[in-house]
C-alpha cells in the first residue's frame, strides 16, 4: 500500500509554519500567557457596529457570502477613490500572497524580497517553486532602490515591499515608494504591503494611479480595524490583474459573517481613530519602559515596537525564552542583524503593567545566563 503520490516539488518541502501561534506555546507550556504582546493583534478589539453587524448575519450562516463580494468591495472601492474592478478582496493579505504567487511564479521564476522581512510571502514563493533572491535591509529599512535593482539583475516578476515594515517598524514616504514603482523592470509587479499603514505618519502610502500594473497595494482589517480572527484582506490594483484573481480564488472563501463585519468596520470610522490613538499611547508606553531599562526603541509606524536589546541575537533570545517564562508572548526578528531586537506589540495598559514588572527580571535573567555560559 502506497501514500499519497506528492509532486517533486512538494515532496521536497519541509512541512513549515511560518509564525509558531501563542496558543501552540501556550499548550506546550500547559499555561496561557498573562500578556499576549507577540503577535500584532489589535487588543482593542474591533468596532461595536461590526461585532452587531456579525451577529445579526450570525442567523444566516446557512447561507454562503456572496462570492462577489459586491457590497464590500463598493464599499472599498468609495474609500479609496477606485472603482470596484480596481478591488479584490481574499481571506487576509496572507491569501491573497499566495494567489498573486500562483498566478504569477511558475517553477524557476525569480522572485525580489528583503532578508529578513515578512516570512509568509517566502513560503507561497518556495511553495510555487519560485526562486527567492534577497536583498538586505539599509540599516533597519527596508531598501527599494536595492530591491529594484535585484529585480532588474534577476528578471523579477514580483518585489515584495512592506511599508510600513514588519518586523522593524520602519517606513519610507510614498515619494520614496512611488519612485521605487517607477523604476521597475518591464514585466515586474511591485506587491505592496501596507497592513500598518492605518497607523503611520500622513503621507507614508503613495499615491498611485489605481490602473498601473506594475503595482498592487495590499490592505487588511486584521490590524487596525481588530478582526484577524477573520481574515479579511483587500488588494487594489489595474483591473487586468483584479480580474485574474478569479481564475484561482475560493470563490467562497470569505464568508458571511466576515463580510458583514467588514462592511460595517469599514463605515465606523471613529472607531478606527480611537484604536490609532490607542496604539499611539501603547507605543510611547513600550518605549518608556524600554528606555527605563536600558534598551532602545526604534521608531514606529506600525502597532509595535521593536526594542534593540543591545547585544546580539543570543541576547535577545534570552531575554524573550526569560519574558515568556513570565507569561509574557513577545516575538523577535529572524535575521541578524535585526535579531538582536524583541518586537512587542501595543497592548493595554494593563497588559503593559505586566511587562513593566517582567522586563526587568528578564533582563537580569538573560545576563546572568550569558556570563554564566561564557564561564564554562
Amino acid at each position: 500500500m502506497t501514500g499519497p503520490r506528492f509532486t517533486p516539488l512538494v515532496a521536497s518541502l519541509p512541512a513549515t509554519v511560518p509564525f509558531v501561534g501563542p496558543e501552540t506555546q501556550e499548550r506546550a507550556r500547559g499555561r496561557p500567557f498573562a500578556a499576549r504582546l507577540g503577535a500584532n493583534e489589535s487588543v482593542f478589539g474591533p468596532s461595536p457596529l461590526a461585532v452587531e453587524a456579525m451577529a445579526r448575519a450570525a442567523a444566516e450562516v446557512w447561507k454562503y457570502g456572496d462570492p462577489e463580494m459586491f457590497e464590500l468591495r463598493a464599499a472599498l472601492a468609495a474609500r479609496h477613490g477606485v472603482g470596484a474592478q480596481h478591488v479584490a478582496v481574499g481571506e487576509g493579505i496572507d491569501g491573497l500572497l499566495g494567489l498573486l504567487v500562483r498566478l504569477l511564479v511558475a517553477p524557476g521564476d525569480a522572485v525580489v524580497t528583503s532578508d529578513g522581512a515578512y516570512p509568509t510571502f517566502n513560503f507561497h514563493v518556495a511553495g510555487f517553486g519560485g526562486v527567492l533572491h534577497k536583498v538586505p535591509y539599509a540599516g533597519d529599512r527596508e531598501d527599494p532602490a536595492a530591491l529594484v535593482a535585484r529585480a532588474a539583475e534577476t528578471g523579477a516578476k514580483l518585489v515584495y515591499l512592506a511599508n510600513p515594515d514588519n518586523p522593524m517598524g520602519s517606513w519610507h514616504d510614498g515619494a520614496t515608494v512611488a519612485r521605487a514603482v517607477a523604476a521597475l523592470p518591464e514585466g515586474c509587479l511591485m506587491v505592496l504591503d501596507e497592513a500598518y499603514v492605518e497607523f503611520a505618519p500622513e503621507g507614508t502610502a503613495p499615491a498611485l494611479d489605481p490602473d498601473d500594473p506594475r503595482v498592487i497595494r495590499l490592505r487588511t482589517f486584521s490590524k487596525a480595524q481588530g478582526m484577524a480572527g477573520l481574515r479579511v484582506g483587500y488588494g487594489i490594483g489595474a483591473p487586468g490583474l483584479i480580474a485574474a484573481f478569479d481564475k484561482v480564488r475560493n470563490h467562497f472563501g470569505v464568508g458571511r459573517v466576515a463580510q458583514a463585519g467588514a462592511l460595517a468596520a469599514l463605515a465606523d470610522r471613529a472607531h478606527l481613530a480611537r484604536v490609532v490613538d490607542a496604539v499611539a499611547q501603547a507605543r510611547a508606553r513600550i518605549v518608556a519602559i524600554g528606555a527605563a531599562n536600558g534598551l532602545v526603541a526604534l521608531p514606529s509606524a506600525t502597532n509595535f515596537v521593536t526594542l534593540d536589546c543591545g547585544g546580539d541575537g543570543a541576547r535577545a533570545r534570552r531575554v524573550l525564552a526569560a519574558l515568556v517564562a513570565r507569561d509574557i508572548f513577545v516575538r523577535m526578528p529572524f535575521v541578524a542583524p535585526h535579531d538582536r531586537c524583541i518586537r512587542i506589540s501595543a497592548g493595554l495598559p494593563s497588559d503593559l503593567d505586566r511587562l513593566d514588572e517582567a522586563l526587568p527580571a528578564a533582563l537580569d535573567e538573560a545576563l546572568n545566563e550569558a556570563r554564566s555560559l561564557a564561564q564554562r
